[in-house]
């Protein structure tokens, strides 16, 4: 993945390995901070940095 400072919604389900789906949920549970511009999301690199350190983490003390 580039180093943009904004991801779209399909850009971090490709790079999650999940369905476009899922990263809405994430968003919508507040799990994941975006932007709504138009139709669209788009992520904060930073805030899908922190994303990603608290579910590593989770999945690290719940050893999945």
């Amino acid at each position: 993945m580039k180093n943009k400072e904004f991801y779209t919604s399909q850009e971090l389900a490709d790079t999650l390995g999940v369905n476009i789906m899922t990263i809405y949920r994430y968003i919508k549970s507040k799990k994941l901070r975006a932007y709504k511009l138009g139709k669209e999301y788009r992520i904060d690199r930073q805030e899908f940095n922190k994303f990603l350190e608290i579910r590593i983490a989770w999945r690290q003390a719940h050893k999945l």
